[in-house]
């Protein structure tokens, strides 16, 4: 399971005192415990599972990419290092990245598994996307892709 990884390496960071890896797995448990409140008042005492954990890495990669494209811009390249340092943690919990060419296959491969023809079929793509191949690829730049597979 992802959160024995993550606690394991926490507590691996705090032995060692690396202050930066222990922070931002602190700040992946905090929202994973978030997200497992979030679920126990929907009804799931579990708590959110693997697929619900890579999906919430996958956002928060995303939310400190467009955090580094502002710094950038506002010339805070201190800010820009430290967000990029959170990535590269980060992605110690998500399975292997697929190529853009593996990605359009298995959109290709998707869309005839669904019969989707038509931008209307979107969703289902979509949702299978996401169950099949979650945090194994950026579901932002994947909804572009079926977009124009579909229009």
């Amino acid at each position: 399971m992802i959160r024995e990884q993550i606690k394991s390496k926490l507590i691996e960071a705090m032995k060692s005192k690396d202050e930066k890896t222990t922070a931002t797995l602190r700040l992946i448990n905090a929202a994973i415990k978030d997200k497992d409140i979030d679920a126990r008042t929907k009804g799931n005492m579990d708590g959110i599972d693997d697929a619900g954990i890579l999906s919430l890495l996958q956002t928060m990669i995303k939310q400190r990419r467009e955090s580094i494209d502002m710094y950038q811009k506002g010339g805070r390249a201190d800010l820009v290092a430290s967000e990029q340092g959170e990535i590269d943690i980060i992605q110690l919990f998500l399975p292997k990245q697929m190529s853009d060419d593996e990605v359009k296959a298995a959109i290709q491969a998707l869309i005839t598994e669904v019969g989707a023809t038509s931008i209307k079929d979107m969703g289902k793509v979509m949702g299978a996307l996401k169950a099949k191949y979650a945090g194994q690829m950026d579901m932002g730049k994947a909804s572009g892709l079926i977009k124009a597979a579909l229009g």
